[in-house]
């Protein structure tokens, strides 16, 4: 594990920002994905408890016939055909975002628990609902038998720290209007005002490990 020599000291660091920015109990899920399996090891020996990955492919080679002491979240853009793969090893989808999504989830593993993803910069590239249909979605998927934590948003992808925090803003508004207790937003790039706007967990990928490995190429 020495590729991730450091990763104690670079989390007490983060802990330490956390408190700073005014985060009094604010969870660190580390985002793992495009990094090997070894990073789940790191990951449990620092004393982090949970991670997230993108993707269910790369989630199931990693996850599958194994046993780490870290609950599992999906991060990722998720598509109705792959629930069935990954629904045995994750405890948390944090991208639900439309209908077809919960009744999906509701089918391959009833009563998981789950965020609502709400799109606060409208780009068209970003899952997540609109902000107007999050309580409906709320609603939807309570209603499915899921068990609603919260909400989750992804800051815009330009326009720095600052230009995420109207939409942090507003997701914090939405969990309070609809008595949720997760508000999952900010990441490597806007923790920091993430937390000042009232996030209770962070997604941490790159401050923690440092940059993903380069993809090997595939041969054709």
């Amino acid at each position: 594990m020495t590729q991730f020599g450091g990763l104690a000291e670079r989390l007490q660091k983060v802990r330490t920002q956390i408190v700073q920015a005014g985060g009094s109990a604010v969870e660190i899920l580390a985002v793992t994905k495009g990094h090997p399996v070894e990073v789940l090891e790191a990951a449990a020996a620092v004393g982090l408890t949970a991670v997230g990955e993108n993707y269910a492919q790369e989630l199931v080679a990693k996850f599958e016939g194994r046993s780490f002491d870290l609950a599992v979240h999906f991060i990722g853009q998720l598509q109705t055909n792959k629930v069935r793969q990954i629904a045995d090893l994750v405890d948390v989808y944090e991208t639900v975002d439309r209908p077809s999504l919960i009744v999906e989830l509701a089918k391959r593993a009833p009563g998981a628990h789950v965020l609502v993803q709400v799109n606060t910069s409208a780009e068209p590239t970003k899952g997540g609902c609109a902000p107007d249909e999050a309580e409906l979605l709320v609603t939807r998927a309570s209603s499915a038998g899921l068990v609603v934590d919260g909400l989750m948003t992804v800051g815009p992808t330009v326009g720095g720290p600052e230009a995420a925090r109207p939409g942090f803003r507003m997701v914090r508004s939405l969990c309070e209007r609809f008595g949720l207790s997760v508000c999952s937003m900010g990441m490597s790039d806007d923790f920091l005002v993430a937390v000042q706007e009232g996030s209770t967990r962070v997604r941490l990928g790159s401050v923690l490990f440092g940059m993903r490995p380069a993809p090997t190429p595939r041969v054709r």
